[in-house]
């Protein structure tokens, strides 16, 4: 299921009242900047804010609230709030199982990675020590 979340921040500059908004798709953004640092950036983007005014410093400081969470992503919000980096993490880490199941699917017929527990933590060391290798 598709990551996306909608996220909106609030607050006050020369006596008006912001609230720009946007939904995320947040599996294409983080395919696109391996991560989700830069949420504010994009909200101010996507409603037509100079990320170089007075206005973008104004809503850096505050914070982003996130609603209609759909797909993984929801396991990583609470009380409007995500937990960025646990997403982030669990994102990256299903990425990876993900190709790891393509492997040994496609070289040892092996359809549910999941079932074979010491084979699935033998193709992680192995990723491991590659990307620590590289």
């Amino acid at each position: 299921m598709k990551n996306t979340i909608d996220a909106t921040v609030t607050f006050s500059f020369k006596g008006e009242t912001y609230t720009p908004s946007t939904n995320i798709d947040l599996d294409a953004l983080m395919e696109q900047s391996g991560g989700l640092s830069h949420l504010h950036s994009l909200l101010a983007k996507e409603n037509g804010i100079d990320t170089y005014s007075y206005l973008y410093e104004v809503m850096e400081q505050s914070p982003i609230r996130f609603v209609n969470a759909r797909g993984a992503v929801t396991d990583f919000v609470d009380n409007e709030m995500l937990d960025v980096e646990g997403f982030q993490q669990q994102w990256l880490q299903r990425r990876i199982t993900d190709k790891l199941q393509a492997i040994s699917s496609r070289v040892l017929g092996i359809d549910d990675l999941d079932n074979h527990a010491e084979l699935k933590k033998a193709l992680q060391e192995a990723y491991d020590c590659g990307k620590s290798a590289a």
